[in-house]
């Protein structure tokens, strides 16, 4: 059933509440990524509060799908939307790569219920999610497995590995997600290593590949809605998100790739999420 406009605005205003956790612990860790987190609070609000069937009281309910995110330095933005979807505190949010804390600066399954994996090293991710994929459908299970990924990691061999494994074996019940934002730790991607044409590869390794603007809510739901209908394909969303999004001064900016603000950038960002997120919504004129 198709979202209403309502519906619709709801989730953005998640996303945007998302945006501010995300600042917040950020600026009290005073280390971690801000770009990428900022740029996927729209995708991690659509799957938590829409698509993904979970329980936060019970994150290892059999029938629940699984979440594998490959490019662990993004913890921030899954953490944020898990601790707004109720699997803990929002307060909590605080603690991010605080000594002892449950919210490693990468996230580790064993710290966290609700985590799948522990992720960390780029590259991995497509993989761990293969072997689920393939293990449910032994099992004769129905679940549904996402996995999300970088653009900067399709510079490793290992994912083009996961790529033709879950293309050979028709893994239709896996959803890969790629953020591509274009950015990496040292530039823009088609400086460091050049992708494209990354649509065509993935097809030519029997993948289903849809495109969409990953900033887009409703236009990413019907993507999804549109891989569960693929049959003996497995497929590959390429999301195309704005780096920084929210905060127009850091957008595209690929040094916000690994840097945190400070307080006085944090309460600024925090100004222009708010900003940003009421013309969304058609708050302002």
């Amino acid at each position: 059933m198709a979202l209403t406009d309502s519906e619709i605005a709801n989730l953005e205003k998640r996303a945007e509440n998302i945006r501010e956790t995300i600042l917040k612990m950020l600026v009290a860790a005073g280390s971690g990524h801000t770009a990428g987190p900022l740029g996927m609070a729209d995708i991690f609000t659509a799957f938590y509060f829409h698509i993904l069937a979970h329980d936060p009281a019970n994150p290892e309910w059999q029938e629940r799908d699984r979440l594998v995110l490959s490019n662990g330095h993004i913890a921030p933005v899954r953490y944020a939307a898990m601790a707004h979807a109720g699997y803990f505190p929002v307060e909590e949010c605080l603690t991010l790569r605080k000594f002892g804390t449950r919210l490693q600066g990468h996230p580790e399954r064993m710290r966290l219920p609700g985590l799948e994996t522990t992720s960390g090293p780029l590259g991995e991710g497509l993989s761990q999610a293969a072997g689920i994929a393939y293990a449910l459908r032994m099992d004769g299970r129905k679940n549904r497995v996402y996995v999300l990924m970088s653009d900067g990691e399709q510079e490793e061999g290992n994912t083009w590995e996961a790529a033709l494994f879950t293309g050979k074996h028709k893994l239709s019940n896996l959803t890969a997600v790629m953020d591509r934002n274009n950015i990496q730790i040292d530039g823009m991607t088609e400086d460091v290593m050049p992708l494209e044409p990354l649509a065509d590869k993935y097809r030519a390794f029997n993948w289903h590949v849809l495109e969409v603007n990953g900033n887009d809510i409703r236009a990413f739901i019907v993507a999804v809605d549109e891989a569960k209908a693929i049959y003996e394909k497995p497929t590959l969303i390429i999301a195309h998100t704005i780096p920084g999004k929210g905060v127009p001064e850091i957008e595209f900016d690929y040094r916000w790739h690994g840097k945190p603000p400070t307080k006085e950038e944090g309460e600024r960002f925090l100004r222009e999420v708010r900003t940003m997120g009421g013309k969304v919504r058609g708050e302002y004129a």
